[in-house]
């Protein structure tokens, strides 16, 4: 199994990225707050599983070992594969994931595209306690605050990074932003990401 990757990052595009390793260009898929972290040209470490079939070799890479120790254990729930394990932690982190396991939080399962009630029933019942205890939330409502700005600011940075200009990424997260509840979570940073993605469409600005 390789268990991690290091090298230069090459590409990023909106589902993986491409790392240089010791000559070899590996594709490796990741959920879009992973990629935001990664930039052409840079030295990355990933956390990876690699899930063989028949006719392919598929290489998964997380920001850290226990992302990718969640992504494993999904996929011992039926029905529950690589791809949509990878979902699922684009949507949550993997210590939102526990807290809908352990609440048996259904709606905030049914948010992952893919996952219906039963799915998500389905989820709570095999998975039990095998996620382990989400770590308990610190700081204040300031701190969460000006966490949520520079939450704003990464999401605005891994849009410049895939591809378009910081003014028409700028534009993008604010609306999004517009339309959300109250400040932005550490667990819905992705969830912007994505929703910034389908604002903009398909094309770079």
């Amino acid at each position: 199994m390789i268990a991690s990757v290091r090298g230069t990052v090459l590409a990023v595009r909106l589902d993986a990225a491409v790392i240089e390793v010791g000559g070899v260009g590996m594709l490796v898929q990741a959920t879009p707050a992973t990629l935001a972290g990664l930039r052409v040209g840079a030295q990355s470490t990933l956390s990876t599983s690699l899930v063989v079939r028949e006719d392919s070799l598929t290489l998964f890479g997380f920001a850290d070992a226990d992302e990718r120790e969640v992504f494993e254990v999904l996929q011992t729930v039926s029905g529950v594969g690589p791809r949509l394990a990878l979902a699922m932690l684009a949507v949550h982190t993997p210590d939102g994931l526990r807290r809908a396991v352990a609440g048996e939080d259904l709606a905030a399962l049914m948010r992952v595209p893919g996952i219906g009630r039963k799915g998500a029933q389905r989820i709570v019942l095999e998975l039990g306690d095998r996620l382990g205890a989400p770590v308990p939330a610190a700081g204040g409502a300031p701190a969460a605050a000006s966490a949520s700005d520079d939450r704003r600011d990464q999401v605005v940075e891994a849009l410049v990074g895939l591809g378009w200009n910081a003014r028409t990424a700028g534009d993008a997260v604010e609306r999004v932003l517009a339309d959300a509840p109250g400040p932005v979570a550490a667990d819905e940073v992705a969830g912007v990401l994505r929703a910034a993605l389908r604002t903009l469409g398909g094309g770079h600005g």
